[in-house]
């Protein structure tokens, strides 16, 4: 280690040293998106059936999962989720990463949450063990959830990109997936580009490879 005199810091933060630390490469982390496929989502889905039937995993828990896929909201949108929150046309979240924001949701998201068992006592949709409290750790049964349904590489996270990758492949634009993950910035959408480019793309084929099919059956 270099060997500063005592007045180093002073020195430094004054600009007289140059920073220590100026030649030390940064760990380049690489972001991870991973999008699960219908065959994904369906076993994923019928594997939270299975876990709450024989209570592996708790109900609470799995209605969590549940609500994370159809909703593509954060993992903690869900976990603070209130009954207060929920209107007939969507649910207001007073608080989030991004601040305040509705979430819009569709009729099967109402026939979830009307599935849910109420707890007068409880202001919270997903209820933990502690009365009055939410489900705090989700973690835990994700990682019985993922493995039994041979996800092991599955974050929690993923749901939410994996509902963003559903929205484009029928039709949404990059604005509308913007609008309804809560985005506050036209940037965050852009990372979902290049599946609309690639959802594009498969179009052009199936339509060429289509009229194609049409000009060979005329000759």
């Amino acid at each position: 280690q270099p060997d500063y005199p005592a007045a180093s810091v002073v020195d430094y933060c004054s600009g007289g040293l140059t920073n220590p630390c100026r030649h030390v490469k940064k760990y380049h982390e690489k972001k991870r998106e991973r999008f699960l496929s219908e065959e994904e989502i369906n076993r994923l889905w019928q594997t939270l059936e299975t876990c709450e039937k024989d209570q592996s995993v708790s109900a609470p828990a799995c209605n969590a999962y549940r609500l994370l896929i159809l909703t593509g909201c954060r993992l903690g949108e869900i976990q603070t989720l209130k009954w207060d929150y929920i209107k007939a046309d969507g649910i207001y979240l007073p608080d989030s990463k991004t601040g305040a924001k509705k979430v819009y949701i569709g009729k099967e998201v109402h026939e979830l949450l009307g599935r849910i068992e109420r707890d007068d006592e409880n202001p919270y949709v997903i209820p933990g063990t502690v009365a009055g409290e939410y489900l705090t750790d989700l973690q835990r049964p994700w990682r019985k959830v993922r493995k039994l349904a041979q996800l092991e590489n599955v974050r929690i996270h993923d749901l939410r990109h994996s509902f963003a990758s559903f929205a484009l492949a029928h039709g949404a634009t990059l604005a509308e997936i913007g609008k309804l993950l809560g985005h506050t910035q036209v940037q965050t959408t852009a990372r979902y580009a290049h599946l609309a480019e690639r959802i594009t793309q498969n179009a052009a084929e199936r339509s060429s490879e289509f009229i194609a099919l049409c000009v060979t059956r005329r000759k």
